[in-house]
């Protein structure tokens, strides 16, 4: 076994597109003021029908589609999500639920923005081990439901999604690197979705300094453990947490040469579906090719962060 490998990706976002003049109707912001702080312009809103297992469904079954395989064929399936429906069952067995996948192993990790990366390490890690031989790995969020739409610190950021890859053994070189993954359990406060009901907070200043600081040096540091460097990347999908957050990152980083997906312009901050939504979408545009290097990179909640270099299927 040499590894495993991306061999698809899929994406879905609910229909109703929420502008920065809507979000000026409902609290004290404006389209310059979200634009010049945050660099995001809209967000997707899903209804009160579309619970986070939907979206993630729909995200699956393009995946699924594009690699040309069955529900059947699946036999572990990860969900990424820090706004799960119900503690039991998981949105991993609902999505299998939905898809109609027989008896795969279903769970749910939430690690929040760098959910997706510690899900696709874990896809990579078991398939490598040989205990599954394809796997659905999604990352899916519906962060309207825990927004606190009277704070303009906060709600301008978030919007709903799901992204997914098809994850399969790789019988050449493979084409997930080895992850880098960390934490700062002690400033775990500095992101939030907490209380009853449950609301999204964050301590906007101190997540910058933390991002912009000392994820640069990780964030390389992956590049170097599948022996390159951010020069040799075709695109640099990080965390979409706020323009402002992303470029100086992918600026310090040193990808050159790189794409730097900039979806949270039209997305907004969507957590865990961030880093696959974006991806997905970089791949669907014609932006990157079979084979290209790739670095995932995701951040935030729990100041937790995983990344990887990927090759785009």
């Amino acid at each position: 076994m040499n590894g495993s490998r991306i061999t698809a990706v899929g994406h879905y976002q609910p229909a109703r597109v929420l502008t920065n003049e809507d979000l000026a109707g409902m609290v004290d912001t404006s389209d310059e003021w979200i634009r010049s702080r945050v660099g995001i312009r809209t967000r997707r809103i899903a209804g009160p029908d579309e619970p986070v297992d939907e979206l993630a469904a729909h995200a699956a079954a393009k995946a699924l589609a594009a690699a040309g395989l069955t529900p059947a064929d699946i036999d572990l399936v990860l969900v990424a999500t820090s706004t799960a429906v119900d503690r039991s069952p998981n949105m991993a067995a609902r999505v299998s639920a939905r898809l109609g996948i027989p008896s795969p192993a279903a769970m749910d990790i939430n690690v929040v923005c760098a959910g997706f990366t510690h899900a696709l390490a874990t896809a990579d890690h078991t398939v490598r081990a040989g205990a599954a031989t394809r796997a659905l790995v999604i990352g899916a969020d519906k962060m309207s439901e825990v927004a606190d739409w009277t704070d303009r610190t906060t709600c301008v950021l978030v919007g709903d999604g799901a992204g997914a890859a098809v994850v399969e053994a790789a019988e050449a070189e493979p084409g997930i690197g080895p992850v880098l993954w960390g934490s700062v359990p002690e400033m775990g406060h500095a992101v939030r979705i907490e209380g009853q009901p449950a609301r999204f907070a964050q301590e906007g200043q101190s997540v910058y300094r933390w991002a912009t600081t000392q994820l640069p040096p990780l964030a390389r540091r992956a590049c170097e453990r599948v022996g390159l460097t951010p020069a040799d990347l075709a695109a640099v999908v990080l965390h979409q947490a706020n323009l402002r957050i992303i470029e100086p990152l992918a600026e310090k980083l040193g990808a050159v040469n790189a794409v730097i997906a900039r979806d949270v312009i039209e997305s907004g901050n969507t957590s865990a579906a961030s880093i696959p939504l974006a991806f997905s979408k970089l791949v669907e545009q014609g932006a990157i090719s079979t084979g290209d290097p790739v670095l995932l990179f995701g951040f935030g909640g729990n100041l937790s962060y995983a990344g990887q270099v990927v090759r785009c299927p």
